[in-house]
């Protein structure tokens, strides 16, 4: 198991499932641009591609057209109007994905600089799994 540094607890804890859960020989389809995560993916044997920051919502070319043996999709379907059509149109055998959860206390995410920052759905942990269930 890896035991380098991470710049934020999250990435040494979504590494250590992901490493626990996906092979590093798998070909990875990582949604959303390359980050700082995708380096620590990279720096440790993970083969994989981002997509280009199209607009997912409308393009979901790279997905339809992917070989990809897994999908990743950290803190990125909460960003999309339509998840569905993203997730009905992954082909890998493997989806590893995040979201933050909706919180009663909170109000949900809205950048006041980035109109593409803010978040269209905050899930409860039941309506995520229905979204992955009628996707299939």
């Amino acid at each position: 198991m890896y035991e380098g540094k991470f710049p934020h607890k999250r990435y040494r804890i979504t590494f250590q499932f992901l490493q626990e859960h996906i092979p590093s020989t798998s070909k990875i389809l990582d949604l959303g641009v390359e980050n700082p995560f995708t380096k620590v993916m990279k720096e440790n044997g993970y083969t994989l591609e981002n997509t280009k920051g199209e607009d997912l919502d409308i393009d979901t070319s790279t997905i339809k057209n992917s070989k990809a043996d897994v999908v990743t999709a950290f803190e990125i379907f909460e960003h999309l109007l339509s998840p569905f059509t993203v997730l009905q149109n992954i082909k890998a055998d493997k989806l590893v994905a995040s979201v933050p959860l909706k919180l009663w206390f909170a109000s949900a995410y809205r950048s006041k600089t980035d109109k593409r920052d803010r978040h269209y759905h905050e899930f409860e942990d039941w309506q995520f799994d229905w979204l992955l269930e009628k996707t299939g």
